[in-house]
């Protein structure tokens, strides 16, 4: 997980730098492209193209669907509003992915996992405080994208009882990339050299973050593991502040504190899932 927070919160930076001259269907087609051939070293190691075989297809085919639609989503929202606030809205996901862990997967909600949500999202509320501005179109945009990062997340879960994480990849990078391929033509231009490294890292990003959260959800419970997630609300605050002077009020540290005292008391008293789980 330590690994996935790093990768997105780079991602959030040159999703934001690339949006600046590309349409976001070109940088999603272009990253799934890059991703591919970034991983296949991995495919290699794994028994090759014939060993990515499935027999759950129409499962990624729908996880993807949910993940292609909320990534483009997020990416949209990234221009749009402060990356605090596109990271805070997102956190909504938790709550959807333990309600649908619990509905689908059979996993359970302890006292811990319960307080850890419930801190998390509080903290959310306190750093957006929805009802005392003016809701913007690019925060409802962001709710979007929780709701349908909240299912592809419960079927990742799912997907790893029976596919290793390298497949799992393999098939969000090929389903995405056929997914966006006619709009990404339509929009499409050539980048700037200068362009070049933002598409580069967020190819290496979006690809190698789902896999550090997809083998983080091989070794625990998905109520265990995405509210470690939370982190990326205060990281993301100091980052917008430090590159794009976006301030940092007391509520967003306030919200930042209430989040981190979840993620530590979930570490704390979860029970170590076994391995394969």
């Amino acid at each position: 997980m330590t690994g996935s927070l790093t990768a997105i919160l780079l991602m959030a930076i040159s999703g934001r730098e690339a949006s600046r001259e590309l349409n976001v269907f070109q940088i999603m087609e272009m990253r799934s492209v890059i991703g591919l051939a970034m991983l296949y070293p991995l495919i290699r190691s794994s028994g090759g193209f014939r060993a990515m075989k499935t027999a759950r297809i129409w499962q990624h085919l729908g996880r993807n669907t949910a993940h292609y639609a909320g990534q483009f989503a997020w990416l949209q929202a990234l221009s749009m509003i402060p990356l605090a606030q596109v990271i805070a809205i997102e956190f909504t996901t938790p709550a959807w992915t333990a309600v649908m862990a619990v509905a689908f997967l059979g996993e359970r909600l302890n006292i811990w996992r319960i307080l850890t949500i419930a801190l998390g999202i509080i903290g959310v509320i306190i750093i957006v405080r929805p009802g005392i501005g003016t809701v913007e179109v690019g925060q409802l945009i962001v709710l979007g994208a929780a709701l349908t990062f909240g299912i592809s997340f419960t079927m990742v879960k799912s997907l790893t009882r029976t596919d290793s994480v390298v497949k799992i990849i393999f098939w969000m990078l090929i389903i995405q990339s056929a997914i966006g391929l006619l709009p990404a033509i339509y929009v499409w231009h050539w980048p700037s050299l200068h362009m070049m490294p933002w598409v580069v890292i967020i190819a290496f990003t979006g690809t190698f973050s789902h896999f550090c959260m997809a083998k983080a959800l091989q070794y625990a419970d998905a109520t265990v593991v995405i509210p470690m997630d939370f982190l990326r609300v205060p990281l993301t605050a100091v980052l917008g502040w430090l590159i794009y002077s976006e301030r940092i009020d007391v509520f967003t540290a306030l919200g930042a504190a209430l989040i981190l005292s979840g993620n530590l008391l979930n570490l704390k008293n979860r029970t170590p899932a076994p391995i394969g789980a």
